[in-house]
């Protein structure tokens, strides 16, 4: 009897520490007007490791249009008022935020591996992105600079300035969860916009952690306005909504082309920023090693899930058998694991929609395309994988410019070796994709580079280096199925979020017909 007793109070005990645990998950919320609020319909989703899909990492509020409506609201309340505020003073309260996100850096990148899978030296990296965009924006309060230009008329002055563009809808990745949401949060604050931000549903803890921030640093309410959910509520109710001047988004192009549709219905701004294939070319004088160690962090970091991964390896035929080679063994001996474990090289992809999917196309490349599967090609489900969404590093190699690996956006740990005779032929393949993104060449002659980058019509172009890598302080976009033309980053995203004002003062003290009147010489 007493044994019994003992075995039903573990037992109870076990329940309850469950219970515990089930119970000790955070539960975040929404931040509207400048109170964190649940949403309106009383609905949660759970954010879950990728990595241990047996770790919940938080509960957040699956909102709808109403809570997409209240948020709108609270921009629009505060937007007079911080549109008001001098550029100047706009800028100090985000110098402010850089700092908060520096003392949390470290905090940060923990909470977005577990949330997102990729290594810690990497979402590191992303966080700093955030801190570098900050500053280096924050800087363009001083400078949001309009011209001056010779009037037609005499005793006439001729000017132009920028204005905000109004209350902005911004709708961020997974992949670079705090990263590229500052690239635009940012940008639009130091305009004098109000927003509305919609993170990923897989990744909101990052995008969280950076609105977090901007309350600490002293964001007025109702200037930044968070709301979590899905795509199909959220995203389509931010979209849609006739108060929203300007809507950014980064995704896919099939989902850009949704959102373009529905703003192109109501005359709203659309910055759109997309897929890509991204090549490296390498030529027949390249230092294949360097080439190597370029190619690897391209198609493997961030589990290949980046838009300017290196999808597609074109090689010299001179130098194609010795790159194969060594590419292979380089992916072979690629450490994967939790991204939490500073030995971890290739974290897991985000969950089990990019597991299938990333699996049909290595499918399509071996069966459909008969592409040779060099390594590679199965998902790792043993010991410590049992519970992530773990992929092999893959290389597929005499692979042809037409197949399907080689065309489409794959957006995980796989790339393709296509052997070219020419850097002609090459560029051609190159540029042969519907994607205009990133493209990266390889070689040790000046004049060859010179030519590639003339020639290779993307957004992005490397000389001996990775297609990624980008920095804040340079414009980041691309052609073709890419984008739509606008550019984030740089000086040049200020075109995005703000507008152009021409101003005319004419102090002559009567009325002068511009076109029309004779100007006395």
């Amino acid at each position: 009897m007493a044994q019994a007793k003992k075995v039903l109070a573990k037992k109870s005990s076990q329940r309850a520490t469950k219970n515990k645990a089930r119970v000790t998950v955070k539960t975040y919320h929404n931040y509207i007007g400048g109170r964190w609020v649940p949403s309106a319909g009383g609905e949660w989703f759970e954010n879950i490791n990728p990595a241990d899909t047996r770790d919940v990492v938080g509960r957040f509020p699956r909102s709808t249009s109403e809570d997409v409506d209240a948020a709108v609201a609270a921009a629009g309340e505060a937007f007079n008022r911080w549109r008001r505020t001098p550029a100047p003073r706009r800028a100090e309260i985000l110098f402010r935020l850089g700092e908060i996100l520096i003392r949390n850096k470290e905090t940060f990148a923990a909470d977005m591996t577990r949330e997102m899978g990729k290594v810690l030296k990497e979402t590191g990296g992303d966080v700093q992105e955030a801190i570098d965009c900050t500053y280096y924006t924050a800087g363009e309060g001083r400078r949001l600079h309009g011209f001056t230009a010779p009037a037609e008329m005499p005793d006439k002055f001729a000017m132009c300035v920028r204005q905000p563009v109004g209350l902005c809808g911004l709708i961020t990745p997974w992949n670079f969860p705090m990263a590229i949401p500052s690239w635009k949060l940012i940008p639009a604050l130091v305009c004098g916009n109000t927003v509305v931000i919609k993170p990923a549903e897989d990744t909101p803890l990052s995008t969280y952690n950076l609105v977090k921030a901007c309350e600490e640093a002293g964001i007025p309410p109702g200037v930044v306005n968070l709301v979590s959910g899905f795509g199909e509520t959220v995203g389509a109710g931010m979209t849609g909504h006739p108060a929203l001047r300007l809507i950014s988004f980064t995704g896919s192009t099939e989902t850009g082309r949704l959102v373009a549709s529905a703003c192109a219905e109501r005359n709203a701004i659309c910055s759109l920023e997309m897929g890509g294939k991204n090549a490296i070319i390498v030529m027949d004088d390249a230092d294949v090693d360097n080439a190597i160690e370029g190619t690897v962090w391209g198609a493997f970091g961030t589990s290949g899930q980046r838009c300017t991964a290196s999808s597609r390896v074109i090689v010299h035929k001179k130098v194609y058998r010795e790159f194969s080679r060594k590419l292979v063994e380089r992916a072979r001996g690629l450490r994967v694991g939790n991204g939490a474990n500073t030995k971890t090289e290739m974290g897991p992809v985000i969950n089990q929609e990019a597991v299938h999917k990333i699996l049909s196309y290595i499918d399509i490349g071996q069966h459909g395309d008969g592409a040779e599967l060099a390594c590679g090609g199965n998902r790792l489900t043993k010991g410590e994988y049992a519970h992530g969404f773990y992929l092999e590093p893959t290389v597929f190699t005499d692979v042809k410019p037409t197949m399907r690996i080689a065309q489409e956006e794959i957006f995980g740990p796989v790339t393709s070796v296509i052997p070219t005779n020419s850097l002609e032929e090459a560029i051609d393949i190159a540029n042969g994709v519907r994607y205009g993104l990133s493209a990266a060449i390889y070689t040790q002659d000046v004049n060859r580079a010179f030519h590639a980058m003339n020639e290779m019509y993307t957004g992005i172009f490397y000389v001996n280096s990775s297609t990624i890598g980008a920095e804040v302080h340079l414009p980041f976009g691309g052609t073709k199925g890419t984008g739509n033309g606008h550019r984030e980053a740089g000086t040049q995203v200020l075109d995005i979020f703000s507008e152009w004002k021409s101003v005319y003062v004419d102090y002559s003290g009567k009325l002068q017909k511009a076109q029309i009147d004779e100007v006395e010489i």
